[in-house]
Formats: C-alpha cells, structure tokens, sequence
C-alpha cells in the first residue's frame, strides 16, 4: 500500500466530506480521510495505485488546491 499526504485549504467539513465521497469514486479500494485540525488541513490518502495530477486536477476543478507533502 501506498500512502501519500496533501496540504490542502480545506477548512470545511461537509466539503471535505465530499471531496472524500468523489476521491472514492476515482480510487474506490482506497483509505481516505482529513485532518482538518492539523495547521496544513491534512489529505493522507492510502491505496494500491494512485495519481497525484489526477487529485491535484480534481481540487482545481472545485476551486481548491493541494500539494503533494515530501516523505
């Protein structure tokens, strides 16, 4: 499994619940969730296979943005 984490400016929790709900529908084997109380407003997704321009595209689309964090 891989996992790769995301500063976002997500502060909302009904719009991080649907950011997780359309991430399901791009990587539906995958663990997702938010860390809303951490200073960056964490996205740490865990799955088997994953594209980061395809989640960094999506949050563009929905007027967002997030950032690959380094290991």
């Amino acid at each position: 499994m891989k996992v790769e984490v995301f500063k976002t400016n997500i502060v909302d929790s009904l719009i991080a619940n649907s950011f997780v709900f359309e991430l399901m529908l791009l990587f539906p084997s995958a663990q997702i969730n938010f860390d809303l109380d951490d200073c960056d407003k964490i996205l740490r997704i865990k799955t088997e296979s994953i594209c980061v321009k395809t989640i960094q595209r999506l949050f563009s689309e929905k007027g967002k943005w997030c950032e690959l964090l380094d290991d």
